[in-house]
């Protein structure tokens, strides 16, 4: 093993080598998804309401009720103290 400074220049190459295939791999991947969203919008999807689906999902119940409820909070506060649902009642 090569060292040069104290650094193993053989591993360091192979953790290099690596990283810049799965950065590669990512690439095509972004390109596939981007492909996807493309084809959905084409068929009259809305792909910016699609990634927030895609982001919910990614959250687990917990987490979802917490940030559904702070909307709510906020949504109200700002709102001048009416909830969101009363004001379709005005």
């Amino acid at each position: 093993m090569v060292q040069a400074g104290g650094v193993a220049g053989d591993q360091l190459r192979s953790f290099i080598e690596r990283i810049e295939r799965l950065e590669e791999e990512k690439k095509g991947i972004a390109e596939d998804i981007k492909e996807v969203y493309a084809g959905a919008k084409a068929v009259g999807f809305d792909t910016k309401i699609m990634r927030k689906v895609i982001q919910v999902r990614k959250m687990d119940r917990a987490e979802r009720q917490e940030q559904e409820s702070l909307l709510d909070v906020y949504l109200h506060a700002i709102e001048g103290g009416q909830m969101p649902e009363a004001m379709g009642d005005e």
